[in-house]
C-alpha cells in the first residue's frame, strides 16, 4: 500500500508492516505512526527483538517446535510423560496446548498439513522425523491434534493409517473445537474438553 502524500521512509514502514498477517493498510498506518512517536530506544528494542528472534530461533531437531536451544526444553524435560506424543500442525498449537496446563506428554510439530490441492504431500511436512521417533522410543499413544478442517482431517487420517500397524494407540482430539477453527484461537476450557474427549482412530 503506497501513500503518495507520505515521505518515502514512512511509506516503506507502512508497506512492511502491512505484510504481517491480520494487518491491513489502516492498521499498518496506525502502527507506523505509533512507532514513530515512540522513544528511539523503545523502537530500537522492537527492531532488535525481531532480529534477535530471527537469528536465534530454530526448529527442534527432535519434535520440530521453535526453540532457541536444540533439543527444546519440552523434549529434554524428564518430568513429562515420554510415552505420549501429541501431534500438532505448528509451534503456535504447542503454545495453545501448553496453556491448558493439563497435557504433560511430548509433542511433534508437523509444520504444515497434507493438502493435495496446494501440492503439499506427506513428504513436504515434518513426518519422517515422527516415524523415526516412534521406531526409536517406547511411545504408547499418539494424539492427533491437527485442526478440524479439511487439511487437518486428511492429515490425521493419513497419520492414523501410517501409525496403527505398529500397534501404537492413535487417538484424535474431540471436536469441542469448531470445524474450520484453529487451535491457536481456541480458549483453554474448549481445548481441555477436546483433549479429555479424544478418541481412538
Amino acid at each position: 500500500m503506497q501513500m503518495r502524500h507520505y515521505a518515502k521512509p514512512l511509506n516503506n514502514l507502512i508497506s512492511q508492516l502491512s505484510k504481517l498477517p491480520g494487518v491491513g493498510g489502516k492498521s499498518a498506518q496506525r502502527l507506523a505512526f505509533h512507532i514513530l512517536s515512540m522513544e528511539e530506544k523503545d523502537a530500537s528494542a522492537i527492531a532488535e527483538a525481531i532480529m534477535d528472534a530471527r537469528r536465534t530461533m530454530k526448529y527442534c531437531s527432535v519434535c520440530g517446535n521453535l526453540t532457541d536451544v536444540d533439543p527444546c526444553g519440552i523434549c529434554t524435560d524428564t518430568t513429562r510423560d515420554q510415552r505420549i506424543i501429541c501431534t500438532v500442525e505448528s509451534p503456535k498449537d504447542v503454545a495453545a496446548m501448553e496453556r491448558i496446563r493439563e497435557y504433560r506428554g511430548l509433542y511433534h510439530v508437523l509444520n504444515g498439513t497434507i493438502s493435495p490441492l496446494d501440492g503439499i504431500g506427506p513428504e513436504d511436512i515434518n513426518l519422517k522425523a515422527l516415524i523415526v521417533r516412534l521406531q526409536n522410543s517406547e511411545v504408547d499413544e499418539v494424539i492427533l491434534a491437527t485442526n478440524p478442517n479439511i487439511e487437518g482431517e486428511a492429515t490425521a487420517m493419513y497419520l492414523s493409517r501410517l501409525i496403527k500397524p505398529s500397534g501404537i494407540k492413535v487417538t484424535r482430539i474431540a471436536h469441542g473445537i469448531p470445524v474450520g477453527g484453529d487451535l491457536e484461537y481456541t480458549d483453554e476450557v474448549t481445548l481441555s474438553k477436546a483433549m479429555d474427549g479424544r478418541r481412538e482412530l
